[in-house]
């Protein structure tokens, strides 16, 4: 079923400004119905997108027709906790290759499962995908429902990066002989690049970029530097955005801004620094619990040129961020008391920002600015 229906609320773009008359924004709901929706991807040619639902599903979008059945072909998900089907992608070449990669949580022998990534082929009635592949696997397989990751990026350069959880496993972030609270770096065949940090050393996985991460959620590739960029969740406090860069160490567990749920400190911490380790390009000592990431860098709509846009689960909002080289300023929330859980926020080409809510009844947004 498709509901759409126009809302205007105010678009808190710097301090002055809000205090002053907030901008309002426009969000137009599209689609409705949608059962804990993960992320989204644009096909070419105004030809809708692609939608992943938790459950194991995906789906096509299209304006003024709705969703369509479910697109047969999807790999076996791990639908349990946080685990689920996560992010979709189209492969750089996707005009001809029509390869759509998927990452999803994969089930283990023992009960417990890990994050996977690969690839079919869209058929050309996108009704089917063919041939799927699985390219990678994190192993070991420890998740018993936590902290999976998931997010996928290509890098226009030949590689494909992979954010991984540490599935609730806080040292195995630390452990570069295991899969869990990386960053991993692949070719866009799925294969292991030969300039990768760690190949080739005793004991460290060849497919890990970087490492120290807990569990990263939004993932982007930032137009203006060509660098990638990540936020994860900290534990209580201490959601982050880093810059993740070959070889090096995020913290996690060493270092943090958080603390345990208990209230107690982590165990492993030294304090908010730990020798070796990069400090986050920018913290929230509370969390919002943040998801889905997107540069602006469209021309449609100058006033949001050079910024970010950050979803949040946990304060059910959308984040603004001001970006100036490696520095990065919070300018406000866009959606007021539109309270809904922010999973997957992105740029669609034709410059609008498109929004998933992560609900049972999640939804679909176009959101603009207005005025």
């Amino acid at each position: 079923m498709r509901r759409s229906s126009l809302i205007v609320i105010p678009l808190l773009l710097g301090c002055a400004a809000a205090l002053a008359a907030p901008a309002p924004v426009k969000v137009e709901v599209l689609q409705n119905r949608l059962d804990h929706p993960w992320s989204l991807a644009f096909l070419p040619d105004n030809q809708g997108m692609l939608i992943t639902l938790k459950g194991g599903q995906l789906k096509r979008w299209q304006q003024g027709k709705g969703l369509s059945d479910p697109i047969v072909g999807v790999p076996d998900v791990w639908d349990s906790g946080q685990g689920g089907l996560f992010d979709v992608v189209l492969a750089p070449d996707f005009a001809s290759s029509r390869r759509v990669w998927l990452s999803y949580a994969e089930a283990g022998s023992d009960g417990k499962a890990g994050t996977a990534v690969g690839y079919g082929r869209l058929s050309d009635d996108m009704t089917r995908i063919e041939g799927f592949k699985v390219v990678f696997r994190q192993m070991p397989k420890l998740s018993t429902g936590n902290h999976f990751g998931g997010r996928l990026v290509f890098d226009g350069k030949g590689h494909l990066f992979i954010g991984l959880g540490e599935n609730n496993q806080r040292p195995t972030a630390q452990d570069l002989d295991k899969l869990q609270g990386k960053v991993v770096r692949l070719t866009d065949q799925g294969e292991v690049p030969k300039d990768n940090p760690f190949v080739g050393r005793a004991g460290a996985r060849p497919e890990i970029w970087s490492y120290g991460i807990r569990n990263p959620q939004g993932m982007a590739m930032n137009p203006w530097s060509d660098t990638l960029w990540l936020n994860e969740h900290g534990p209580r406090g201490g959601d982050e955005i880093n810059i993740p860069e070959k070889g090096k160490n995020y913290g996690w567990p060493l270092a943090t801004h958080g603390i345990n749920y208990s209230g107690l400190k982590i165990p492993e911490s030294q304090g908010e620094r730990a020798p070796g380790t990069e400090p986050p390009l920018f913290v929230w000592r509370k969390s919002p619990a943040v998801s889905g990431m997107a540069f602006y860098n469209s021309d449609r709509f100058p006033q949001w040129k050079n910024h970010l846009f950050i979803g949040a689960l946990k304060e059910q909002d959308v984040i603004v961020l001001t970006v100036n080289g490696n520095k990065v300023t919070e300018e406000g929330r866009i959606l007021g008391d539109k309270a809904q859980r922010i999973r997957d926020v992105r740029v669609g080409p034709d410059g609008y920002l498109y929004v998933l809510t992560d609900e049972t009844d999640g939804q679909l947004w176009k959101v603009s600015p207005s005025g």
